[in-house]
């Protein structure tokens, strides 16, 4: 195990428009190819929201109006001690137009029924569900990339309950 830790703080934001989602089809050479979310990284000092705001704004070109945190994804790699933190969000209100050129891929607005027709990255067609449950997920992956498996993984969903506290609804292994 390495000596030092490093932490990459991410987004993603589900962009939803009714029964429909906003997706990008990333290019091979973009890395994470296939259909995805709206998303990267935090630059220091912003907020991690604001950052999220901001990631839609300039993948997307739309404006985001209101906003909800969906829940933590973290990805720890235990070769070279990076952890990857991605915060997530279901934007439900926006204004403005798509990006007629956008610079992460084709944005393409889709059918929540129409989704496993898509080609996607496996973790992100598992995530995808998690936006439009009830509360907020919180799922730790640890991984060897050099050997490439999972090592552990912990799924946890906690739900606000009548008496203003969270109770887990939901763990993984």
């Amino acid at each position: 195990m390495p000596n030092e830790v490093n932490h990459k703080i991410l987004t993603m934001s589900m962009v939803q428009d009714g029964d429909r989602i906003l997706l990008m089809n990333r290019p091979n050479h973009l890395g994470f190819p296939g259909y995805i979310a709206p998303g990267g990284k935090v630059d220091f000092p912003e907020s991690i929201v604001d950052g999220a705001i901001r990631e839609v704004k300039e993948e997307t070109g739309l404006i985001v109006k209101d906003i909800i945190y969906k829940g933590l994804n973290e990805f720890c790699e235990i070769n070279s001690g990076l952890r990857y933190m991605v915060f997530n969000y279901l934007v439900t209100s926006f204004e403005g137009d798509l990006l007629k050129n956008p610079p992460e891929g084709e944005l393409m607005w889709v059918n929540k029924d129409q989704l496993n027709e898509l080609p996607m990255q496996d973790w992100f067609r598992e995530r995808i569900p998690l936006f439009f449950r009830p509360g907020i997920f919180e799922v730790s992956t640890v991984w060897d990339k050099n050997k490439d498996i999972e090592l552990n993984k912990t799924i946890k969903h906690y739900i606000e309950s009548e008496i203003n506290r969270w109770d887990v609804v939901n763990t993984g292994k």
